[in-house]
């Protein structure tokens, strides 16, 4: 069976250390360690990551290496980042941009994600799909932890 990639933006790191989120949250990382999916994330996932509090930072160090794809940021990225700003987001929220522009150009299975403001909100997903297609990308399948957890 093929192993899902997935892109964990940075609300699920925190998403460990909140009362509401944190069973799902820590649940996600207990079956990226387990093998049943290969976490992938991008520099802007390491940004966001090196502001956070340090326990945040440790759940991404105590996974192993083999676990994890690592995504750089290049222009093609940035371009799509660039159209979601312009035609889905708005410019004050470059980083949500950037973590679905990452996921599409990587081509992951799953985007998860505990934004429902910016990301997994349904006219977002629409609109993700709408600036997909025009690009060339297949659209992104974004879902919350709640979603892809097996309890």
């Amino acid at each position: 069976m093929k192993t899902l990639r997935i892109y964990v933006d940075t609300s699920v790191f925190g998403g460990c250390f909140d009362e509401e989120f944190q069973e799902e949250s820590r649940m996600l990382f207990e079956e990226i360690k387990r093998g049943k999916f290969r976490l992938v994330i991008s520099s802007m996932t390491i940004d966001e990551l090196t502001e956070a509090p340090e326990h945040v930072q440790k759940v991404l160090t105590e996974l192993l290496p083999e676990h994890i794809e690592m995504i750089e940021f290049s222009n093609e990225i940035g371009e799509l980042r660039d159209e979601y700003l312009k035609t889905v987001l708005g410019p004050a929220h470059r980083a949500d941009a950037e973590h679905i522009a990452s996921a599409s150009v990587a081509e992951v299975d799953l985007v998860v994600s505990w934004n429902f403001k910016q990301i997994v909100h349904y006219d977002k997903i629409a609109g993700f799909h709408a600036v997909n297609l025009l690009k060339g990308y297949k659209p992104v399948n974004i879902y919350s932890p709640k979603e892809v957890v097996e309890k």
